[in-house]
């Protein structure tokens, strides 16, 4: 019996590393090595003879599953499984194979850089010099000791919380799970997403997208920000309302923002990405070269691991 195994993931697709580390142990594998972008037909005429699937940031719906009866695993290549129907697969046997916080370091790494290069104003005056020459002197503000407003203390948030101490800021961190032990533990302080909002320089966003998570950054909850306070996101683009959040900008009732994702991928508001206080990267956050191989590397090891155990014992 010849597992079928399909990767859907560009990125994946595109490391040589990873291609060898899989192909040695799935020869019968295919890759995206296009970047081909899937609609649903195409993604279930990709996917349809497939025994296994190491998937990016594809949503796996109900509509999709259900024409892939040969599918046993999906791996995931990332950390969301926000875009997977996982009551589906539980109801149908198909298992997910995934590991939390597997790229955490690279996209609070990320966070961090947009909230240095917010305060102290990298962004803008490098855009000015570069593309028009202008000699702004304007340094802006040190992160040191200021207020940061984590929303969502998981992986990710709580990395970025270990890189902010040498900063010495007040940590204000929001999440739907009770973590009063850890925040004493490590000198963070518990707040409402209001209270964040309101108090909060830097206000930056870590949870996942739920029906509970989405547009959390709207018209009520920008309209409570400073004026001088920034606002990031390297989470999901759902997490935001782009329309608020360009009013916003617009209207300069915020000094700026930092973002990573999009509401639609890639993005086609373009009087948003122009805007002079938005500064924008193409989903880089967790594509950092080691986490593009720790992600990878644990959807190879989930797919042998299920193989190995359900499949070596039928030949």
């Amino acid at each position: 019996m010849s597992v079928v195994i399909k990767v859907t993931s560009p990125s994946f697709s595109k490391n040589r590393i990873l291609v060898d580390e899989i192909s040695s142990k799935f020869p019968n594998v295919e890759f995206n090595h296009n970047g081909k972008k899937y609609s649903e037909q195409e993604l279930i005429d990709y996917l349809k003879n497939a025994d296994g699937a190491v998937i990016g940031l594809e949503s796996m719906t109900p509509a999709i599953l259900s024409n892939l009866p040969n599918l046993k695993i999906i791996s995931k290549y990332g950390v969301g499984l926000d875009g997977i129907d996982l009551d589906y697969c539980s109801d149908n046997n198909i298992k997910i194979g995934w590991t939390g916080g597997v790229n955490k370091r690279s996209a609070a790494e990320l966070a961090l850089c947009f909230m240095l290069g917010l305060s102290r104003n990298v962004f803008n005056t490098a855009c000015k010099l570069k593309n028009d020459g202008i000699w702004d002197k304007n340094g802006g503000f040190q992160l040191t000791g200021k207020t940061v407003g984590i929303i969502g203390v998981g992986n990710v948030g709580k990395e970025l919380a270990k890189l902010l101490e040498p900063f010495h800021c007040k940590v204000l961190a929001n999440d739907i799970v009770e973590q009063s032990q850890y925040h004493n533990e490590h000198g963070l302080e518990g707040a409402s997403k209001e209270r964040i909002f309101s108090e909060a320089d830097v206000v930056t966003l870590h949870t996942p997208y739920t029906k509970h998570t989405g547009h959390i950054v709207n018209s009520e909850s920008l309209s409570k920000m400073k004026e001088t306070a920034y606002l990031v996101n390297v989470a999901r683009g759902e997490l935001i309302d782009q329309q608020a959040l360009k009013k916003a900008l617009k209207s300069n009732s915020i000094a700026g923002a930092a973002i990573d994702v999009y509401e639609s991928e890639p993005p086609t508001d373009f009087e948003l990405l122009k805007m002079h206080n938005l500064f924008c990267t193409p989903h880089i956050g967790g594509n950092a070269e080691e986490a593009i191989l720790s992600m990878g590397r644990s959807a190879i090891y989930h797919l042998n691991e299920f193989f190995q155990i359900n499949v070596e014992k039928e030949l």
